[in-house]
């Protein structure tokens, strides 16, 4: 089959969308209404939070949950259609998308109280949303994500394997997500658990969002562990793009060539950790 007969087929299973799809489709519908709503919040509400307003962290989080969602949504069509239509792939993209919503309604939720969700154990209930709740439903997240991974590595249909025009994106998403996952909770467990530099993203520095860079708002001060986890959970959406370049350009090494990317990506990952857990910026 010719490449773009494969990508036209997998864009079209996108849009008659089978069960399991179907919730990763709902999930991406609702994420995208909250961040409409978080963004109108935004120009209203001056309130702040760490210093900076305080609808930018579920700003962020809708964001980077419905690039997920599309992500997964997407790559998800290369595993046979026997194999997403059984109970237990479902139930795991049920899984997926529930939890993803349950972080990011929490995180809008404090933000409308003009309070922390991220850290904040100030009082009984707080503390067990952040960890109990909160934390649990991140977990599930990228872990349902990096079982998705294996299933596409596992299960992807025979047109997938066979052809060889579609070798990048198979690697790329079948590692793009399990090593996205993994990585993310690892990155995050870090940042989360704050036995680096205590409670906080911030090692050394000005302990404020205030002054971060552009967009992103990482500390220009000191070291910020959310770099590391940004890298980390982007390699869900960098491996198979690499794909997609290696399958247009170069076709007959796709495949070595997204293997080289995980490596570089992960290499990132672990660099920037180093950089931010020494309490040196970014940039």
């Amino acid at each position: 089959m010719k490449t773009s007969n494969f990508y036209q087929n997998l864009t079209q299973q996108v849009k008659q969308a089978d069960a399991s799809s179907a919730w990763l489709k709902r999930s991406a519908y609702i994420t995208a209404g909250l961040l409409v709503v978080c963004a109108v919040a935004y120009l209203f509400d001056t309130r702040t939070v760490n210093d900076i307003n305080v609808w930018i962290k579920p700003n962020k989080f809708n964001t980077s949950l419905l690039m997920q969602l599309l992500t997964v949504l997407w790559l998800w069509q290369l595993v046979e259609p026997a194999k997403r239509a059984t109970k237990f792939s479902v139930r795991l993209m049920a899984t997926l998308a529930i939890s993803g919503l349950i972080e990011i309604f929490y995180i809008a939720f404090q933000s409308a109280r003009g309070r922390a969700s991220h850290f904040n154990s100030q009082t009984a209930w707080e503390a067990f949303m952040y960890t109990g709740v909160m934390g649990t439903a991140a977990v599930v997240l990228v872990l349902t994500t990096s079982i998705a991974g294996y299933m596409i590595w596992k299960h992807a249909s025979a047109e997938t394997r066979q052809n060889p025009g579609s070798q990048g994106l198979y690697w790329g998403a079948a590692l793009g997500l399990f090593l996205g996952g993994i990585a993310t909770l690892i990155t995050a467990s870090a940042l989360a658990s704050g036995q680096i530099a205590g409670s906080g993203h911030w090692v050394g520095g000005v302990r404020s969002d205030l002054g971060g860079l552009p967009i992103l708002g990482w500390s220009t001060t000191g070291g910020d562990l959310r770099v590391p986890h940004f890298f980390a959970t982007h390699l869900m959406q960098a491996l198979p793009i690499a794909g997609l370049l290696a399958d247009k350009l170069f076709p007959s090494n796709a495949k070595l060539l997204v293997w080289l990317a995980s490596a570089a990506g992960l290499g990132v990952v672990a660099l920037t950790f180093a950089q931010a857990a020494s309490g040196q910026p970014f940039v």
